[in-house]
């Protein structure tokens, strides 16, 4: 009757004989078709870790084009720009000047910054304001305590009421302000025929740009092309917008002398009193520097140990093998 048997019984009865007979071989085979799936585990993950430098590559080289973009040009073609004065309404664009304080790690030339200020004080301080500026924020930037303390009892300030309700002028004090040329707004159009000077303190940071534009306003007075027509009572500028500016040219060789001997051309004069005026606009530069240096370090740092430590955390983790061994089927 053996002869009838189909010949899938056949092949169930030689594969149990197999497992009695030689048990050691289906462990092998279990045992290779677990070391194919770990190997296929381990290249999906590297598939993983290559996908992902493949992006953080590609968001480094984005960001570097955008970076070196708007060095070139200034700006982005689909991204547009808030200023006081607009791109499309400038002048004569700057030129791009090497300041000193110009890059990451650089910090203010605290001698061109005294310089700057005696040439607002003696040039510039006849008609422009500096509200934002106390007295005491040049106290170790540019002078010590005691200069500035001289500087500011030259000057008399308006306090009271006294005892008898009388206001009374004293000597100026750290905690003053740095005084206005003109009492008011009407006062000071009526002294330069209706144009009002504006205030220096935010002026870099107020034009577009900045130090560049500031620089080259002060030293780009010429005469006017031919067939360039000129009102009474302006100047031909090619960096101002519209290239006629009411003020007139402030800064000629010699016009300051310098306490340290430096040589008062009309570009060195510029040159200080715009760093002098970019300081105004952001005194805080060298402690905003210092403390996004330490910010660096120390989150470098913490980045670092974090790392070291996900990655002895999860070692064991990642390192386990898990066996799965099927019930035995005990009603055979």
């Amino acid at each position: 009757m053996l002869f009838r048997l189909p010949a899938s019984s056949l092949k169930s009865v030689r594969a149990l004989k197999d497992v009695a007979v030689h048990p050691t071989r289906i462990v092998a085979r279990q045992t290779t078709v677990r070391f194919a799936s770990s190997s296929s585990a381990s290249s999906s993950a590297k598939s993983v870790l290559d996908s992902r430098a493949a992006l953080a590559s590609a968001a480094i080289a984005t960001v570097g084009s955008i970076a070196w973009y708007t060095h070139l040009y200034g700006s982005l073609p689909f991204i547009g720009e808030v200023h006081a004065s607009s791109p499309a309404e400038e002048g004569l664009h700057p030129q791009h000047y090497p300041w000193s304080h110009s890059g990451l790690f650089d910090s203010f030339d605290h001698a061109s910054i005294r310089r700057g200020y005696q040439v607002y004080r003696e040039v510039c301080a006849a008609c422009h304001s500096l509200d934002r500026i106390a007295w005491r924020n040049l106290v170790g930037v540019s002078h010590t305590a005691d200069e500035t303390k001289a500087l500011a009892e030259e000057v008399e300030y308006e306090d009271g009421p006294n005892d008898q309700g009388e206001m009374f002028q004293r000597p100026g004090k750290l905690s003053d302000y740095m005084p206005a040329p003109y009492p008011n707004e009407e006062a000071a159009r009526a002294s330069n025929a209706g144009a009002l000077p504006p205030d220096l303190s935010l002026i870099v940071k107020a034009r577009h740009g900045g130090p560049d534009y500031i620089f080259a306003l002060l030293t780009g007075y010429r005469e006017p092309p031919a067939g360039f027509e000129i009102r009474d009572g302006m100047n031909y500028n090619p960096y101002f917008p519209g290239n006629a500016i009411s003020m007139a040219r402030v800064l000629f060789d010699g016009m300051v002398e310098y306490e340290d001997g430096t040589p008062a051309t009309t570009s060195q004069m510029a040159k200080d009193v715009v760093t002098f005026l970019n300081w105004a606009a952001e005194p805080e530069h060298d402690e905003r520097k210092k403390a996004g240096i330490k910010a660096v370090i120390l989150f470098s740092a913490l980045t670092v140990i974090s790392l070291y430590v996900k990655r002895f955390k999860w070692s064991l983790i990642k390192s386990r093998k898990i066996f799965y061994n099927p019930p035995s089927d005990k009603a055979h």
